[in-house]
């Protein structure tokens, strides 16, 4: 049986591609500006259930587990929150839904910091306001100088190349 000349050249094709090495890559905090909203807000009725059921929990009142169930102000700050997403959506984050859009877009980039777990490497996006933005990878990364930024996202970068058992 003869196979035709264009299907070997497809499948030469695909074996490469998957045997290539993978490139090394620099990667850069997001600019705020760009933040879209990817989650929604809970409502006020939700976050009232929710403390109800979150706080009314027996384990966790054993395990003494209770400093958001102190009063419902507390719990609100911690749960009132959505995800939003860099304009590519390579990076991520959850902010409180009582932050106006303008004034989380208007961030200032504060630094760059880098995270193991595991095989995944997080690369975490500080600005002020307590706003942390994170890109997930299984590339080994180092940031680019301290990881200060001066106040510049693109100045916030970091070189992820892949580790030798992802290539």
């Amino acid at each position: 049986m003869k196979t035709p000349l264009s299907a070997l050249a497809t499948t030469l094709v695909l074996m490469l591609a998957h045997a290539a090495p993978a490139l090394a890559e620099t990667v850069s905090c997001p600019d705020p500006a760009g933040f879209v909203q990817a989650g929604r807000c809970p409502t006020e009725e939700e976050l009232l259930f929710t403390f109800d059921g979150f706080c009314s929990d027996d384990a966790r009142m054993y395990r003494q587990d209770t400093d958001p169930c102190v009063n419902y102000p507390q719990y609100r700050r911690m749960k009132n929150i959505a995800l939003w997403e860099s304009a590519d959506g390579a990076f991520s984050g959850y902010v409180s839904c009582d932050l106006p859009a303008s004034e989380l877009r208007g961030a200032r980039i504060a630094g760059m910091a880098i995270a193991r777990d595991g095989k995944v490497t997080r690369l975490l996006c500080k600005y002020d306001k307590g706003l942390v933005f994170a890109h997930r990878t299984t590339a080994a990364c180092r940031p680019e100088g301290d990881g200060s930024c001066s106040g510049d996202p693109a100045a916030c970068k970091a070189n992820c190349e892949p580790r030798s058992e992802d290539k």
